[in-house]
């Protein structure tokens, strides 16, 4: 018989992302909450930068203080429940600092007070959705695109593919094109370049431009786009194809903002951009799988999956999987990568939240104490396991890497 819990004994699921933190509870189907993380406020109405992307301006000590009223926040202002003696489980990626994972636990367990503490790999999170051992996880999320293969249920750490592409890149380069050629109608209904009003657009408003307006072009209108600059780098207009309509875009509430249709269409281009191919994100995706044993290449190509909040955006699934078939033909692979399919999975979660989604179906299995350091075990050693490590902390022996 199915066990039900009220909301005061359930595990806690913690998704601290560079820009947005999800939270919940274990076993629920999606979060409660999903906050940007730089601007959850605490009891006293400060706004506590945590974000992973801008922790490394901060001393150890802010970066506690910091951590500490964000996580007050996140259980009594949000979740509204009491931490101590509760278990919780955080998602990490596996580029996450090591400090910034240590004070967390630090203000966990010593200022919290909370039973025991599980950090679990995001990418081995999203399989938990599927039910699949073997995918090529790639997320793209803010501040980088992170390519790891998982065969078998083990992540092949020799095959990650890293690189700065992904929702930053985008609002950096939505903002160039904005500062560049649109016009703002002001109060007084003269239009003004933006550029002569404002020096840079801020980051809120970047993203929602990106979320409301932006979407991700067919490969073929791409390549229109892509032959129509020279080689002194003009643009020959009688090669574009016909833009999208234009898009007004209310800025500071008595600004009109004219987003044009090529900005939209081409905002994103970054991520597929090919003149430098090592930073294109195809070429992340079949560089790993080129890292792989030869074994495992077929069934990674045949499960790729798909997370982050950047991939949300209209026309992004459809347009890697052609990417990845057309450059599979390229020379740089052809040759070494027999491989022309790629096949897409389809989480029962939106992208931003499908690692959540995992940490929250594991957080309620049985094995979850044995895979958690007890709040004992921490005072006893100080120590912060990996989650391939599973007797640390369980008795003196020193910890056995399985």
């Amino acid at each position: 018989m199915a066990s039900y819990h009220r909301s005061s004994d359930r595990t806690v699921v913690l998704d601290i992302g560079s820009q947005y933190t999800k939270c919940g509870f274990a076993g629920e189907a999606a979060p409660r909450y999903i906050l940007p993380t730089c601007k959850v406020s605490n009891p006293r109405g400060e706004t506590a930068a945590v974000s992973l992307d801008r922790f490394a301006d901060l001393s150890n000590d802010e970066l506690y203080d910091a951590i500490v009223d964000f996580v007050y926040a996140l259980y009594y202002r949000y979740l509204m429940v009491n931490p101590k003696d509760r278990r919780i489980v955080v998602v990490e990626s596996l580029l996450c600092p090591e400090s910034f994972r240590a004070t967390l636990a630090k203000v966990l367990f010593l200022r919290h007070g909370v039973s025991s503490v599980l950090f679990c790999p995001a990418h081995l999170m999203a399989l938990f959705t599927l039910g699949v051992q073997t995918a090529l996880v790639v997320d793209t999320g803010y501040t980088e695109t992170f390519v790891l293969p998982v065969y078998e249920g083990v992540p092949l750490l020799s095959a990650w593919q890293a690189q700065p592409l992904a929702a930053k890149a985008i609002h950096s380069n939505i903002e160039k094109m904005l500062l560049q050629t649109c016009l703002v109608t002001t109060e007084k209904a003269e239009k003004e370049k933006l550029s002569a009003l404002l020096d840079k657009l801020r980051e809120d408003a970047l993203e929602d431009i990106k979320a409301r307006l932006c979407f991700v072009t067919s490969m073929e209108r791409a390549r229109l786009y892509q032959s129509a600059v020279t080689e002194d780098g003009a643009v020959d207009a009688s090669k574009l194809p016909p833009a999208p309509p234009d898009v007004d875009y209310p800025l500071d509430g008595n600004k009109i903002l004219h987003v044009s249709g090529r900005i939209r269409e081409t905002a994103t281009e970054v991520l597929f951009d090919q003149v430098e191919e090592e930073q294109a994100l195809p070429n992340l995706i079949l560089d790993a799988i080129l890292k792989c044993p030869i074994h495992a290449r077929k069934a990674l190509t045949q499960s790729i999956v798909v997370m982050g909040g950047t991939a949300m955006l209209p026309g992004f699934r459809h347009r890697l999987q052609m990417e990845l078939s057309d450059l599979a033909e390229s020379p740089k692979y052809r040759e070494r990568l027999a491989i022309r399919t790629f096949q897409f999975h389809d989480p029962p979660a939106k992208e931003n939240y499908t690692a959540w989604l995992g940490a929250a179906i594991f957080g309620t299995l049985e094995v979850l104490p044995s895979r958690s350091i007890s709040k004992e075990a921490y005072l006893k050693t100080g120590v912060i396991p990996d989650w391939s490590c599973l007797t640390i902390g369980v008795d003196d022996e020193k910890p056995s890497i399985q």
